[in-house]
């Protein structure tokens, strides 16, 4: 009886939590980092200010949960776009498109994750901020980067410094044109984005025609799928 009296009590918790979560994240969505308040999400959720602090601490725990689910969200979109096409490359500007339609879809939340928002909460390497979940999806990234690496196609041989400077262009990117950098430009992706990736491949060893191959295939199957 008090075994099932704590699994009841367990998924409450969970349930509580998850639900404070989606009021949050919603919050975050429509009214913006500066109602991120304790009692503004409760009340959101149907909860007491006294289960935020049960269950998070405080309003940054509760927005590094928020932050570990946008992580989350940004993996499954990575992971679409490496099962896209067995070309690494495609897989690589598919990654490319995806996290910029993330940023798209969830601004106020893409700037949370990056440290981009003026809450201020995103820590990168504290301990407090959910680093797992950061790492699982730029894993996914690094898995291309390494197939990359094995087709024998670039001269570097560390998918991991590959990544780097991929997430660095792909993020710079994103974050220029949601500041409205691009705005002078029809088509931001192909005339900004994509030859930027061809020759970032290129300049690490990769051939400039299938590179720019790679780019074409992935912007097609993106724009299709826009278009659905």
């Amino acid at each position: 009886m008090a075994a099932r009296r704590d699994t009841a009590r367990t998924a409450d918790d969970g349930s509580t939590r998850e639900r404070l979560v989606d009021a949050a994240v919603a919050v975050l969505a429509e009214e913006g980092p500066a109602e991120m308040k304790v009692r503004r999400i409760s009340d959101r959720a149907g909860s007491s200010t006294i289960t935020v602090y049960h269950h998070f601490g405080n309003v940054g725990g509760l927005l590094d949960a928020v932050v570990a689910r946008g992580y989350a969200t940004l993996k499954g979109t990575l992971e679409d776009a490496a099962a896209s096409n067995d070309d690494p490359g495609v897989q690589l500007f598919a990654m490319a498109l995806g996290t910029r339609g993330f940023a798209q879809r969830n601004p106020h939340l893409y700037d949370l994750m990056f440290g981009l928002s003026p809450r201020g909460t995103h820590r990168a390497f504290a301990p407090t901020v959910p680093q797992q979940h950061f790492r699982d999806a730029y894993a996914v990234l690094v898995g291309s980067c390494h197939r990359l690496v094995t087709a024998g196609r670039v001269d570097i041989d560390d998918p991991e410094q590959i990544a780097a400077q991929l997430w660095s262009m792909v993020h710079g990117f994103v974050s220029l044109e949601a500041a409205g950098h691009f705005a002078d430009h029809n088509d931001a992706v192909a005339d900004v984005l994509a030859p930027m990736a061809v020759a970032q491949l290129v300049g690490i060893g990769d051939d400039r025609a299938r590179a720019t191959r790679g780019a074409l295939d992935a912007y097609a199957t993106w724009t299709a799928t826009a278009v659905e």
